[in-house]
């Protein structure tokens, strides 16, 4: 029988205090344990009217990343180590992607991310394109919804560290501490900025 588990709830709000869609929250247990559902080991990211879709992926590390170029011109796709850490990290990715064929399949490259962190998605042609991967160490992470929630179900009892990341706030946000138990544990993290909106 495994240990007993509880529920943690994060609400993630903006500078101004509105709900911020699209943050990452990562549960960090000291106990050790499996959510029922695990973080999916591949995920697509699509090219299409020069937006990455997802704007944000969450994948667990070493999962494969798809990309697929739904428009009718090339992307040269890269990816790098985001926030502070794009100014000084190495490596990263570079993907070329010619442009969709009217009536044929589009073209898509692979991408295996083995590092933790928020990787920065990038066009060298198009600047104005930008997309994160969110690669966790935990397999308790999820986008938060519309309303800046992230409800985990099954977090092992005990303390617990919560991780928020958002791609707009450069600047790393302290961990909160909470203790999971019998009642939810809830914590309201603030951002220090507001972020963009996405253009539709």
């Amino acid at each position: 029988m495994g240990a007993a588990a509880g529920t943690v709830s994060v609400t993630v709000l903006d500078k101004e205090g509105k709900p911020v869609q699209d943050a990452v929250v990562v549960v960090l247990p000291s106990a050790r344990g499996t959510p029922k559902s695990a973080l999916p080991m591949a995920a697509t990211v699509t090219q299409e009217k020069m937006r990455f879709i997802p704007a944000v992926s969450v994948v667990p590390v070493g999962a494969k990343v798809t990309f697929v170029n739904n428009d009718s011109w090339e992307h040269h796709v890269r990816g790098s180590a985001a926030g502070l850490a794009q100014f000084s990290s190495t490596g990263g990715f570079e993907l070329r992607l010619d442009g969709k064929p009217d009536g044929k399949p589009a073209k898509a490259a692979e991408v295996t991310l083995d590092k933790a962190g928020a990787v920065l998605l990038g066009c060298h042609i198009h600047g104005s394109m930008r997309g994160h991967v969110y690669v966790s160490e935990s397999p308790w992470a999820q986008r938060t919804t519309p309303e800046g929630q992230a409800v985990f179900d099954d977090v092992p009892d005990g303390a617990v560290q919560v991780r928020v990341w958002h791609g707009e706030q450069l600047l790393d946000l302290p961990l909160q501490s909470l203790t999971v138990g019998a009642s939810p544990a809830r914590v309201t993290v603030q951002l220090q900025v507001v972020p963009r909106r996405r253009r539709v």
